[in-house]
């Protein structure tokens, strides 16, 4: 029996064995709550007091808690992402309608420049004959 400094008991931690954190951990993963009897008997075939039992359960349910809420803010980051890629793809695909439909044989070489410039940096390199006859990049 430990006192303190004033000569009151001190609470020591208890030290469960292997096989006693193998059974309340395989208890837990079946349920993550005991009721009065579940408890009783769990505590007696493990030697612990139902107290123990009760506090075990309460900081494991803690742990899963705070383990299960980073999950869910690590499935939600991605799935933020996955998302703002997607609507990325999506806006990208409205810019590249224009880039996409038939040519008018009518429309001006202005905005067939316009658009290559747009979709090929430099102007992807092709050369575009202008109504001079002129060649121009």
């Amino acid at each position: 029996i430990l006192l303190d400094k004033d000569g009151k008991r001190k609470h020591t931690r208890p030290t469960f064995s292997g096989q006693q954190i193998f059974a309340l951990e395989k208890t837990f993963e079946q349920t993550k709550y005991l009721a009065g009897p579940e408890r009783a008997r769990l505590a007696y075939s493990l030697g612990m007091t139902e107290s123990q039992v009760k506090v075990w359960f309460q900081n494991r349910r803690t742990k899963w808690r705070k383990k299960h809420a980073a999950e869910m803010a690590t499935a939600k980051k991605k799935q933020d992402s996955e998302t703002e890629r997607l609507k990325g793809a999506s806006e990208n695909e409205e810019e590249d309608d224009d880039y996409n439909k038939p040519l008018d044989p009518n429309s001006d070489d202005e905005k067939i420049t316009q658009l290559l410039k747009k979709h090929k940096p430099g102007g992807g390199g092709l050369l575009l004959h202008t109504p001079e006859g002129e060649a121009s990049a």
